[in-house]
């Protein structure tokens, strides 16, 4: 029970890699707040959670928007008292020729994956130092923060953004005890990787770049995240693991 009586926000938590976090969090002890903008899926993991004889609230909002942010930090606070772990995972992929992304496009994934994940980091971390908690920020960024993708500029910008800021949220936050690292997925087997593997020639080229020669399992993202937040990883800030079947590594 690495997580035990910590209470915990996880963002966009109602499938995929957020799913499997809050779940693997709550198994591991924690409070967990789930998240979406549609308040049905992340009470349907909250649900879940509960089945397993945990803890759970969800919590409705659109991590862009500040004043949501704001009302979902707040209402953490008033059910828990405290938030000791922050994962920025909500986030949203698209895919477009550099010359056809819009402005308004641009502008979505950028909020959603960058804005989002400093709106909540900085609520939280308010919140932290106010209640002078020792806590763990977790950023879920990707490998295309590392290496490029064709059309996804939008997507690939806003994920190289989250590792910067994994870094500079760590220097300025650690004199607070605060710990701010970032985890970088691979392709892992989620909705959001369907359109990518349901054609045959694609799946296979995905396959062919990863040395392991098989995509990741979001429960293999959520050990990860818990080692983040719990206290085996006390000598880690700024850093961004990527779990990827080695796909950087070539």
């Amino acid at each position: 029970m690495k997580l035990q009586d910590k209470v915990a926000i996880i963002t966009g938590s109602g499938r995929g890699i957020g799913r499997a976090i809050a779940l693997e969090f709550a198994k591991e002890g924690a409070n967990v707040v789930t998240n979406a903008v549609h308040l049905d899926h992340a009470e349907s993991v909250a649900d879940e959670i509960r089945a397993l004889g945990g803890s759970a609230m969800a919590v409705k909002a659109d991590v862009s928007k500040r004043s949501e942010v704001e009302a979902l930090v707040k209402t953490t606070m008033g059910k828990f008292g405290r938030i000791d772990i922050l994962v920025n995972n909500a986030g949203v992929v698209h895919t477009d020729p550099l010359l056809e992304i819009s402005e308004e496009e641009w502008d979505k994934i950028l909020d959603i994956n960058l804005k989002g994940a400093f709106l909540c980091s900085q609520a939280v971390a308010r919140e932290m130092i106010k209640g002078r908690t020792k806590g763990s920020i977790i950023h879920i960024a990707s490998i295309a923060g590392k290496v490029g993708f064709p059309q996804m500029a939008h997507y690939c910008a806003s994920k190289g953004g989250i590792i910067e800021l994994t870094r500079e949220l760590a220097l300025e936050l650690i004199p607070n005890g605060i710990r701010v690292n970032c985890i970088g997925p691979g392709a892992i087997e989620t909705d959001m990787l369907k359109p990518m593997t349901e054609d045959k020639t694609a799946k296979e080229s995905l396959l062919q770049a990863i040395p392991m020669g098989r995509f990741g399992r979001p429960e293999e993202i959520a050990k990860v995240a818990v080692f983040l937040a719990s206290d085996d990883s006390s000598y880690m800030i700024g850093q961004t693991v990527f779990v990827d079947g080695g796909w950087i590594t070539r």
